[in-house]
């Protein structure tokens, strides 16, 4: 019986020690699961708190970056403000200049009328003198002769009819003289006028081009082992490439403006790039060649919205921006057509026609001698013939054709076009002689060695000192491209007058390239 009460004691002393470590252990689960949920609770009040800054710097972002935008559009309407701002005053200017020329006029023609109503009350008074002249005369012979009525009046009238005769005659002369004087002084005023509205620039052209080298290491890679890519570079260019001693630069040399511009930005572009080879050479070159021909028609384009010409024909553009590139006694002819029309335009209003007809007349006139060196017969005719096969009006083909009196004149543009050619060209500055006939020269020379057959390229390098000849490897053999060396050079002694001497280099080579697939 001892035994199981103790037996029972200590179950329930067991249990109750249990019951109390339980208890204990849900007293401390609970702390801990309040614990954590309070950290819980303020980590989400940091994390609110955090969140709520952060929407807080998003708003004032936005609202930076649209007052920003605010701000830009508001600099970008100001600016559009100054700029239409600026063309108003730029048009009342010219409002005013022409109220002013308005004016002029005016005055003019009023002390033109002012002095033929002194002209006739001039005339009238001398009628009435001969009138009292007359009646005396009349009386006198009455009394005196005593002849009849009828034979007075008849030889009264013959003698007034004399001194008529020769009254009217000395002031037709005097009125003549006195029209003239004034239609000189109003033709120069007008050509004074027209020439101060318009005020170009004088261009002059020179035959070389210089490109910068960042340093003289590359002069070497330009030339190339044993020259291999500056001769690859001449041929493909037809130009003659000057390495001196001179720090930094390389020059660009010949005679046509338009090889020596392909040549200068191909030379920049492989200077550029650094990859200088005869093949990387001939594509750069091909490349630039494609970018040139885009120019030439942007140039063209410009022209015609310089001076407010539209509806011109693509071809006619294209011709018009190669005039860029040309030269009439180193006066850029492009530039030369633009003032040209200008003042035609000026000229054609001042006389009361139609100056838009007149610009296009003036702009398009000197069009054929962008293709001269191509075809047969003078620019006036080759360039009539190019207008007129693209659209171009009756007025505008006469007066590229007659612009240099060949021909009879048919319309008054064309004389007004061809006063404005003068005026631009006779201007102090424009032009130059030597150079002109240093291009003709050296296309004499170009063309001279073209004419032979097999020649595929000639190009005139050292100043007209040495000509380059290309010959063709299917057409000549060593010993065809030999004679036609000695042939060219022949021909030059026959056919031209020059200083000094030529070289003529003929060269011939092959190539062949097959592509590994």
């Amino acid at each position: 019986m001892d035994d199981v009460l103790v037996g029972v004691l200590a179950a329930l002393a067991g249990f109750g020690l249990a019951f109390v470590v339980i208890r204990q252990l849900d007293a401390r689960q609970k702390r801990d699961a309040t614990a954590e949920a309070k950290q819980i609770k303020e980590q989400a009040e940091r994390e609110a708190v955090n969140r709520l800054k952060e929407a807080e710097l998003e708003v004032k972002e936005q609202v930076l970056q649209k007052k920003a935008d605010a701000e830009k559009e508001l600099s970008k309407l100001r600016e559009d403000l100054r700029d239409h701002e600026r063309k108003l005053e730029k048009r009342d200017e010219s409002l005013t200049q022409q109220n002013d020329d308005l004016r002029k006029q005016e005055k003019i023609v009023e002390g033109t009328q002012k002095r033929l109503t002194d002209r006739l009350e001039s005339v009238a008074e001398r009628q009435s003198e001969v009138d009292k002249l007359v009646d005396q005369q009349r009386q006198i012979l009455h009394e005196v002769t005593g002849i009849s009525k009828d034979e007075a009046t008849r030889r009264i009238l013959s003698l007034v009819s004399d001194e008529l005769n020769q009254e009217i005659g000395s002031m037709v002369l005097k009125h003549e003289r006195k029209a003239k004087e004034i239609c000189d002084v109003k033709s120069r005023d007008i050509l004074l006028t027209a020439l101060q509205r318009y005020a170009a620039s004088h261009t002059a052209e020179t035959t070389t081009s210089t490109v910068d080298i960042p340093n003289d290491e590359m002069k070497g890679r330009i030339i190339g082992r044993e020259g291999r890519n500056i001769r690859a570079f001449e041929k493909a260019t037809g130009v003659d490439v000057i390495i001196d001693d001179t720090p930094g630069v390389v020059i660009v040399s010949g005679f046509d403006p338009v090889r020596r511009e392909v040549a200068r930005q191909s030379l920049d572009k492989l200077i550029a790039d650094g990859r200088i080879h005869p093949s990387r050479i001939e594509e750069v070159v091909a490349e630039t060649n494609k970018e040139i021909e885009k120019f030439i028609l942007k140039k063209g384009e410009e022209a015609a919205q310089e001076v407010d010409i539209l509806g011109l024909h693509d071809r006619v553009l294209y011709m018009l921006g190669r005039l860029h590139f040309r030269t009439s006694y180193s006066q850029n002819v492009l530039r030369h057509s633009v003032e040209v029309a200008f003042i035609s335009g000026m000229l054609a209003e001042m006389v009361g026609l139609d100056g838009g007809v007149a610009r296009r007349s003036g702009l398009l006139h000197d069009i054929g001698k962008a293709a001269d060196h191509e075809l047969e017969g003078g620019h006036p005719k080759i360039g009539a013939d190019l207008l007129k096969r693209h659209g171009e009006s009756a007025e505008v083909v006469h007066a590229a054709f007659g612009h240099h009196d060949e021909i009879v004149t048919e319309y008054p543009f064309t004389m007004l076009v061809a006063t404005a050619d003068a005026c631009s060209a006779s201007r102090p500055g424009a032009r130059r002689e030597s150079l002109e006939r240093y291009i003709k020269r050296m296309e004499e020379l170009e063309a001279i060695a073209n004419s032979f057959p097999g020649v595929a390229q000639a190009f005139a390098i050292q100043a007209g000192r040495e000509l380059r000849v290309l010959a063709s490897a299917h057409e000549t053999d060593d010993s065809s491209a030999a004679k036609i060396c000695r042939d060219i050079a022949k021909a030059f002694e026959e056919q031209l007058t020059y200083p000094g001497e030529i070289k003529v280099t003929v060269v011939r080579e092959s190539r062949f390239s097959e592509i590994a697939r």
